[in-house]
């Protein structure tokens, strides 16, 4: 969740710092702080609880080095504060450390460490790594840093300074993302791209139990017991530019904009139209292999088991495999039953999401095939899958998830047609559900020219303290995310229910001051759909409908344009996008960083 930044070279590191820290704002954070070796070698410190430009208006004039690490902290032990703002610091300040992750034996070692003297200045589980760093009696600095990790045990991402190694930083990962940007006699380091795409495209990522050190002309890497290990820079896909605003007041309004373009990229060059089904090489999978499946688990988080939840239905519709979605929070702790015969498909927009990853590693350990369906190139979750397919959404800076959630839930339609083609999907079914996906585009433009309207109903329905979203089937999913979305970004309170569960307790709920959001495609549940409006209109309920057609029980209606019906989801999602936006919008709200959340969850 955290951000980190480091670098070491020629230049003043206190303005790279800042700015990379402000590239990492979108994580979600409560306080920040930086650290450099001063001319003099002393470590220089300053953090503040707040936003970056709170941190940025302490740090004195004369700030000058040439080395240093910087951090956004989001509140795990400790509240938000200056004294458990990181970089924390052992009790002589000769060691520098930031970290992103957990600790899960801190309060052990905390307590053996007062036991033996050691006073601590703040509540986090970060500074007990500073005090096992200074009190290793190890010679080198990097000897002193792997000393210390084997004594803890949890997830980190860190980034080391030590008064009496000045000219390098030490950085260790274990299920937290510490990636390596290369530069011209000039070395960087940060938990994400983001800060680093600015001065350098030329980057590393750390494995899990994986050190490196960095000097100013060169680098090394090696495993957390001392063996040297092979690191092949790759190039970046994006560049600084596609992390910019491009005119528009937020980052969540850009993303929604960018999805058309968004999805033509993921399907430009993988549609096979001789044989009627798409190309998808990185899947690993052979067609005997496919054929040879039983079933597919779907596993995300959050946005990425809503995408997960229609891409199961797109696989059960078009494959005819029986599949389903699960949280990966939830799954990798019920003890499951891992069927050799079961496809298991890992969800995460930026490939680090602790809890699939750790799922992914607890699925592979049992010897599963599992697949990843995520945004981030050599992410930890493609490198662990057996195979998979990027969503090439592009950077999504926003907090919420809006342009990555409908590039999956269409990477799980190519995936779904590549599978039904491999099984019974006619040629007839191909050509049309491949006739569908190139209108996506179009049709995701002309919603978006609608948003004068939908910004109009978001503020007649912004005074609403809570909503009820409904679906059937294919609409269910696209409720509960559009319910999510709501939430997450206006702090309205919101919950998804299928329509047909009205009667089983939900309409208790249903007043004029409780509008419901109603997902009415135009296919064969329509009619049961209009029956469930029917029961919240006798109730005196407000209705909103995102219908393809004018829905007479409903007060306001938003017509989206009709595609396939197995496709319909995509494009229903859309506008309940920009309402959300214009609902916060409305409020007044931090839509880029809502209160309490963080984009990338790299703890549990």
């Amino acid at each position: 969740m955290c951000g980190i930044v480091g670098y070491i070279g020629r230049r003043d590191v206190a303005p790279l710092l800042l700015e990379g820290l402000q590239r990492l704002e979108y994580r979600g954070y409560d306080s920040a702080g930086v650290v450099i070796t001063g001319k003099s070698g002393d470590l220089r410190t300053v953090k503040a609880k707040g936003r970056v430009r709170d941190l940025e208006a302490r740090i004195p004039k004369r700030f000058a080095g040439t080395t240093g690490i910087a951090h956004t902290r989001w509140a795990t032990h400790g509240a938000p504060s200056d004294e458990n703002a990181h970089p924390h610091l052992d009790g002589e300040e000769k060691v520098a450390v930031v970290h992103n992750g957990i600790i899960d034996n801190a309060s052990e070692l905390r307590a053996r460490l007062t036991l033996e003297g050691t006073v601590f200045t703040s509540e986090t589980d970060t500074e007990v790594l500073a005090h096992l760093i200074a009190r290793s009696p190890a010679e080198t600095l990097e000897q002193k840093v792997s000393e210390a990790l084997h004594a803890i045990e949890g997830t980190y991402g860190i980034a080391v300074l030590h008064k009496d190694f000045p000219d390098r930083i030490v950085v260790a990962r274990n299920g937290s993302p510490v990636v390596l940007g290369i530069g011209e006699k000039e070395m960087f380091v940060a938990s994400d791209v983001a800060a680093l795409v600015t001065h350098t495209r030329q980057v590393v990522t750390l494995g899990d139990g994986e050190m490196a050190t960095l000097k100013a002309d060169d680098f090394r890497t090696y495993t957390t017991e001392g063996s040297r290990t092979t690191a092949t820079p790759t190039t970046v896909e994006w560049e600084a530019e596609s992390y910019d605003m491009g005119g528009h007041d937020t980052y969540m309004h850009k993303e929604i904009a960018e999805q058309a373009e968004a999805v033509d990229r993921v399907l430009r060059g993988r549609i096979d139209d001789r044989f009627a089904t798409v190309h998808l090489g990185g899947l690993n999978l052979e067609p005997g292999e496919a054929r040879r499946v039983r079933r597919i688990k779907i596993l995300g988080c959050g946005t990425s088991y809503h995408a997960g939840q229609i891409g199961a239905q797109l696989i059960e519709e078009l494959a005819r495999i029986p599949a389903d979605a699960e949280p990966a929070s939830e799954f990798r702790y019920r003890n499951p039953v891992v069927d050799p015969d079961t496809l298991y498909v890992a969800v995460s927009q930026s490939g680090e999401t602790y809890d699939v990853l750790a799922a992914v590693q607890e699925l592979k350990r049992k010897g599963a095939r599992v697949l990843g369906v995520v945004n981030v190139v050599g992410s930890a979750i493609a490198r662990e899958a057996d195979g998979g397919t990027y969503v090439h959404a592009g950077p999504e800076v926003c907090v919420v998830s809006t342009k990555c959630f409908t590039n999956t839930v269409v990477a799980f339609a190519l995936l779904a047609l590549h599978l039904g083609r491999i099984r019974d999907l006619s040629v007839a079914d191909g050509k049309r559900i491949i006739a569908g996906l190139r209108r996506l585009p179009s049709q995701i433009d002309e919603i978006l020219k609608t948003e004068p309207e939908i910004q109009l109903l978001a503020q007649e329905y912004a005074d609403a303290k809570s909503m009820l979203f409904i679906g059937r089937v294919r609409g269910y999913p696209v409720a509960r995310e559009a319910s999510l979305k709501l939430k997450e970004v206006s702090y309205i309170h919101a919950e998804a229910y299928p329509a047909s569960e009205l009667k089983h307790g939900p309409l208790a709920l249903i007043d004029p001051g409780m509008p419901t959001v109603a997902i009415v495609p135009d296919d064969d549940l329509l009619e049961k759909n209009r029956a469930a409006m029917e029961e919240i209109k006798a109730r005196s309920g407000r209705i909103l409908a995102v219908a393809h057609q004018k829905q007479e029980k409903a007060d306001h209606t938003i017509v989206v344009p009709k595609n396939e019906d197995e496709l319909d989801p995509i494009l229903m999602g859309i506008p309940l996008q920009l309402f959300a936006y214009h609902t916060a919008l409305a409020l007044g709200r931090d839509i880029d960083k809502p209160r309490n959340l963080a984009k990338s969850v790299t703890v549990e």
